[in-house]
C-alpha cells in the first residue's frame, strides 16, 4: 500500500511494502492509460492515475472516435436519403437537425465516459484518480501540482506516461488571430456551416470533410500534398475520386500562406488565389502532449515531434519508465494505446509481454472506408522485402454488384515467391469490416493461396479477399460464382 504524508501544502507518497507488489503511477487517463491501470490492479499492483484535466476518458471516448463516429454515421443516413443506386427508390433531401444530433453526441459520450471509466474506478480499490498536473522532478520522482498553490510528490516504482496529445496547429501566419476549429469543436458544431474550409488531407480531415457535405455544407479541402499522402498512393487517389463525385472541393497540392478573417468569415490566401468561407477545421495532426513533464532533464527520448520514443515491450529510454499511446512514436490509434497500456502493465509488475504491430489494422471512416494492415509495397521495399502485388477491383466482387456500390478495391501485398501475406489495402463501403480478417492472416503467417483456398459465405463483402487472393494464381474473371 501506500501511505500520504500530508504536511501544509505539500504531500508525499513514499512505497511502502505493498506486500512485495509494486506501485505504478499512470500519467494520464485515456485508453491507453486506463488499460494500464486496469491489468496492473490485477496484477496485485497499486495504480496511482493522474490527470490534469477536467474530463477523463481521454480523446477518443471525449472528442475522437466517438462523437466522431456517430457524426460520421448521420450523416451517411442522411446522404442514403440523398442519394440511392437503386432505380425503384425515390431520392429526397433529409431534414436535418444539427443540434439534435450533437445532443445526442453529447448524451452518449457521457454514458460511455461514466460506465467505462468512471465505474471502472468507483470500483476498483486499487486504482486511485490523483487530479493534479504530473512533471519529474528526476527519474524516480513525481510533481503532481493541484493548480492551486499545493503539490504532491510521488516516489512509485513504475511511471507509465499516457499523456495522449492536442491538436497540431500549422504556423500560418495569422491563423493564431482567428476562430478556427479544430476537430476537438467541429465535432460538436452546433450548427453546419454554409461552407467549410479545412486544411489538412488526413483521415481526421476527411472524415470531417465528408460528413460535413453530407450534412448540407459546401466543403472546401486543402491538401498540402494528395489525400492520405502517408500511405498507398492509390489509396487517395480513390478518395478524392469519390469526394470530388460527391462535390468536395478537394485542392491537392494547395496551402493556405496566410489566414484572414474579416466580416465573420475566413480567407485562406493560396497561390491559386483566395479560398473564401464561413468556417475553418484545422485539421493537420495531433501532437504528443509531453512538453511539461520535463522529460529532457531526466533522459527520456523523444523523436523530432515531441514523441517519446518506446520499444516493443514500451520501455522508454529511462530504466522504469514506460509509455502508451498519442505521446509516444507508437501509431496514433487507441487500441495501439491500450494495447500498449496492456502490455506495459504486465512488464511494470515483472512479466514479460511485447507489443507486435506486424498487420495492425487501422480504417478511415469515410464512404468507401479505407482501410489497411500491414505493408505496403512502399513500406516493404524500404525493409529490403521484394514483393508480388495483386488488385482486385470492386467490380469483380459479387457483393459489390448487387449493391450496386462498385468503386474501389482489395490490394494484397505478398513476399516474392513464398506468397507469404504483408499487407493488405482496401477501398470499400465496408472495408473497415474486411480488415481485421486480413490482419489475421498477414499475423498468421498465411500464404496467399491458403487464404485463397479458405470457404468464404457467399456474397459478403470479405469475399473480395478471397478472390484477390486467388488472383496470385488464376484470372478470377474466368470464375462462375461462389467457385472455390
Amino acid at each position: 500500500m501506500v501511505h500520504l504524508s500530508i504536511g501544509d501544502s505539500r504531500q508525499t507518497v513514499r512505497k511502502n511494502g505493498n506486500g512485495g507488489a509494486p506501485t505504478i503511477a499512470v500519467i494520464g487517463s485515456g485508453g491507453g492509460a486506463f488499460a494500464a491501470a486496469i491489468r496492473g490492479a490485477e496484477e496485485g499492483a497499486r495504480v496511482i492515475m493522474i490527470e490534469a484535466g477536467a474530463a477523463i476518458g481521454g480523446t477518443c471516448v471525449n472528442v475522437g472516435c466517438v462523437p466522431s463516429k456517430i457524426l460520421v454515421r448521420a450523416a451517411q443516413l442522411a446522404n442514403h436519403k440523398r442519394t440511392t443506386p437503386f432505380e425503384g427508390l425515390s431520392d429526397h433531401e433529409p431534414a436535418i437537425d444539427r443540434a439534435r444530433i450533437r445532443a445526442q453526441q453529447v448524451k452518449r459520450v457521457g454514458e460511455l465516459r461514466q460506465s467505462k471509466y468512471q465505474e471502472i474506478l468507483d470500483d476498483n480499490p486499487n486504482i486511485t484518480m490523483l487530479r493534479g498536473r504530473a512533471r519529474f522532478e528526476d527519474s524516480r520522482t513525481l510533481v503532481v501540482e493541484d493548480g492551486q498553490g499545493g503539490q504532491q510528490t510521488l516516489a512509485p516504482d513504475r511511471v507509465l506516461i499516457a499523456t495522449g496529445a492536442s491538436p497540431a496547429v500549422p504556423p500560418i501566419p495569422d491563423l493564431a488571430e482567428t476562430p478556427y476549429w479544430t476537430s476537438d469543436e467541429a465535432v460538436f458544431s452546433n450548427g453546419t456551416p454554409e461552407h467549410l474550409l479545412i486544411i489538412g488531407s488526413s483521415f481526421v480531415a476527411v472524415e470531417h470533410a465528408q460528413a460535413f457535405r453530407r450534412l448540407g455544407s459546401r466543403v472546401t479541402l486543402l491538401a498540402r500534398s494528395t489525400l492520405l499522402s502517408s500511405q498507398d498512393p492509390d489509396l487517395g487517389g480513390a478518395l478524392a475520386e469519390s469526394f470530388r463525385a460527391e462535390g468536395i472541393d478537394v485542392r491537392e497540392h494547395t496551402e493556405a500562406n496566410r489566414v484572414g478573417y474579416e466580416d465573420g468569415g475566413f480567407v485562406l490566401h493560396t497561390g491559386e488565389g483566395p479560398i473564401r468561407g464561413d468556417r475553418l477545421l484545422v485539421a493537420t495532426g495531433r501532437t504528443p502532449n509531453t512538453h511539461d513533464l520535463n522529460l529532457e532533464s531526466i533522459g527520456v527520448e523523444t523523436d523530432e515531434r515531441g514523441g517519446i520514443r518506446v520499444d516493443d515491450r514500451l520501455r522508454t529510454s529511462v530504466e522504469g519508465i514506460y509509455a502508451t499511446g498519442d505521446c509516444t512514436d507508437l501509431p496514433q490509434l487507441v487500441y495501439v494505446a491500450a494495447a500498449g497500456g496492456t502490455r506495459a502493465a504486465v512488464n511494470m509488475t515483472g512479466g514479460d509481454a511485447r507489443l507486435d504491430l506486424s498487420g495492425m489494422p487501422a480504417v478511415i471512416f469515410t464512404d468507401p472506408q479505407v482501410a489497411t494492415a500491414g505493408l505496403d509495397q512502399r513500406q516493404a521495399r524500404s525493409r529490403g522485402i521484394v514483393t508480388e502485388t495483386r488488385t482486385l477491383d470492386l467490380g469483380n466482387v459479387p457483393r459489390a454488384l448487387v449493391n450496386f456500390e462498385t468503386h474501389g478495391f482489395v490490394r494484397l501485398v505478398a513476399e516474392t515467391g513464398s506468397h507469404r501475406l504483408l499487407g493488405a489495402q482496401i477501398v470499400a463501403p465496408e472495408a473497415g469490416e474486411m480488415i481485421q480478417f486480413a490482419a489475421l492472416a498477414i499475423y498468421q503467417k498465411m500464404a496467399a493461396e491458403e487464404l485463397g483456398d479458405l470457404l468464404f459465405p457467399y456474397l459478403v463483402h470479405v469475399e473480395a479477399l478471397k478472390l484477390c487472393a486467388q488472383t496470385f494464381a488464376r484470372d478470377v474473371r474466368m470464375l462462375s460464382c461462389c467457385a472455390g
